[in-house]
């Protein structure tokens, strides 16, 4: 297993008080990696010092839902959208007084960081988006796939029932652990390395943040009015125009589209990479030295 990270920190950051490590000089080029669902912030943890060795600041928060970070009121929605999660990243930036970030993440951490990149280019130095463009809406959630795609999405629609909640809610690490298999066939992980990750998962709303996530995304529930705007820009599949570097495992087992369907969304300097060996959804956990190479070589496209 990897060494663990640091002490955490915890910031007031808009609606939420998140929990983040953060390594590195203080003046040194700021890179903020996402971690997605169901993973937590030690996706990055052998990622982080190899980055600090080559002169960069890194920040690893938890998103909503996950670890130490909480929302500052109880009567605050908690709202999994999209629209939501990303304005958190700017929203932490600005609390950190990060100007601009190379932004990197896999899963949700990519969709975030794609909406970012799309919809605040002037934050982002650069990108690494695992999966590459995952930007969507709820018109296109709605759209039927053909059997063998739906059939990977299997968990959206078992959260989509109230049956699913409580399943989730009841057994989130064996849910979790299956995840990691399905999404990763070829990953060894020990016991140890999926409970280190897993503790974050007992978020006391983290089942409702996940449930919220992938009902908004079947049109299930609403959101906020107040990112009505966002999400209309997002439906209208937003061009990137910061320098990018997509990278996807030649074991993927998650739902992920595939390169030549996304590859015209990037409009500025632009690389995929295949990372082979029996890398799957992970890749920054998978194969820590190619995920952090591509957040160093994006930064200097």
């Amino acid at each position: 297993m990897t060494p663990s990270f640091g002490p955490l920190k915890q910031i007031r950051a808009g609606e939420l008080d998140i929990g983040y490590v953060e390594q590195g000089r203080a003046d040194a080029m700021p890179v903020v990696l996402l971690h997605g669902w169901p993973y937590d912030i030690h996706s990055f943890a052998a990622v982080a010092p190899i980055l600090t060795a080559a002169g960069y600041r890194v920040v690893v928060p938890y998103l909503r839902g996950y670890g130490t970070t909480r929302f500052v009121s109880t009567e605050t929605l908690r709202n999994g959208q999209p629209a939501a999660l990303a304005l958190d990243v700017v929203t932490l930036m600005d609390a950190l007084k990060i100007d601009k970030a190379v932004i990197g993440g896999f899963d949700w951490g990519a969709r975030s960081a794609d909406i970012v990149a799309a919809l605040w280019p002037e934050r982002v130095k650069a990108l690494v988006s695992v999966s590459g463009y995952l930007i969507g809406s709820q018109a296109a959630g709605k759209t039927p796939l053909p059997p063998k795609a739906e059939l990977q999405w299997w968990y959206q629609f078992y959260f989509a029932t109230d049956r699913g909640r409580e399943g989730y809610e009841t057994n989130r690490r064996d849910f979790a652990r299956l995840i990691w298999q399905l999404a990763s066939p070829k990953w060894s992980f020990d016991d140890a390395t999926f409970e280190r990750s897993a503790a974050a998962l007992d978020n006391p709303d983290h089942v409702a943040i996940v449930i919220h996530n992938y009902r908004w995304r079947l049109g299930l529930v609403n959101g906020e009015p107040r990112y009505d705007a966002l999400e209309a820009r997002l439906a209208q599949s937003p061009m990137i125009s910061v320098p990018t570097i997509t990278l996807e495992g030649d074991a993927n087992g998650a739902p992920h589209p595939e390169p030549a369907a996304y590859a015209q969304r990037f409009s500025g300097k632009y690389e995929h990479r295949l990372l082979e060996g029996g890398v799957g959804h992970n890749p920054p956990q998978e194969n820590p030295q190619e995920f952090a190479k591509a957040i160093v070589e994006a930064a200097r496209l």
